[in-house]
């Protein structure tokens, strides 16, 4: 059974900027080369360590942009609850916890159960394929971890999860549609060459059910980063039929 219905995303809120950039002084300069191609921003660790995470939070709020917080909480069940619970009070969209835990996912949702921040479990990392699985001692392939994991946040009341597009198509099939799914590592124009090693098109991730698409340096390294996330914007459309 699914926690509580998804977030209600505008077709252009479902483009998530990767806002990771080490302070505020760039996180504003990126706020303010962007505009309106991008309302939705994941701001996550690099940021955190600057000490001026809130005020970024704060900033994007002011602007009327969601916020994704990308903190990736692992712990035990009473203090994931109670991070989670602090950051309810802020205007958070989206936050991650990590869905390796049915009891700390199970504290987290019932302390988010008064909130509108959704919680979105982080299956297994789009920078990791079988072989880091099995050097971790996790058996099976990453679609089969993903959907079992995805299966265990949906039952621990967890709103959504975390996934490569890979995965989106299982997932929904499996889950239904009131569970979210969010995939990062997209890129545009195919494989970079990157870290990325699961990772799919803006089209595809949509056709196989994706909520929103988390896309960073494929717009930090264009030439013209807003037009590229105008044009990310427009095929989101088109996939989306709009």
């Amino acid at each position: 059974m699914n926690a509580r219905p998804p977030l209600a995303l505008a077709t252009d809120e479902r483009l998530i900027f990767a806002l990771d950039v080490p302070g505020r002084a760039q996180a504003l300069e990126w706020i303010d080369r962007l505009g309106d191609s991008v309302r939705f921003y994941k701001i996550g660790m690099e940021l955190l360590a600057s000490g001026e995470y809130f005020q970024v939070l704060d900033d994007l709020a002011a602007r009327n942009k969601r916020v994704f917080v990308d903190l990736k909480f692992f712990d035990i069940p009473a203090t994931v609850a109670g991070v989670v619970r602090g950051l309810g009070r802020w205007p958070v969209s989206y936050c991650t916890i990590h869905g390796w835990h049915p009891a700390m996912m199970q504290a987290a949702a019932e302390a988010n159960a008064g909130s509108d921040m959704r919680l979105l479990a982080v299956t297994v990392l789009t920078s990791m394929d079988a072989g880091d699985l099995r050097s971790m001692g996790i058996a099976g392939e990453p679609e089969a971890v993903v959907l079992e994991r995805a299966r265990a946040a949906q039952a621990a009341r967890i709103d959504g999860v975390i996934c490569s597009g890979l995965e989106a198509g299982p997932i929904r099939r499996a889950l239904g549609g009131g569970f979210s799914i969010v995939c990062p590592g997209i890129r545009p124009g195919g494989p970079a060459g990157d870290d990325q090693k699961r990772s799919v098109g803006v089209a595809q991730a949509f056709a196989d059910g994706a909520d929103a698409i988390v896309v960073g340096r494929p717009i930090r390294r264009a030439d013209d980063p807003r037009a590229a996330a105008q044009a990310i914007q427009h095929e989101i459309a088109v996939a989306l039929g709009q």
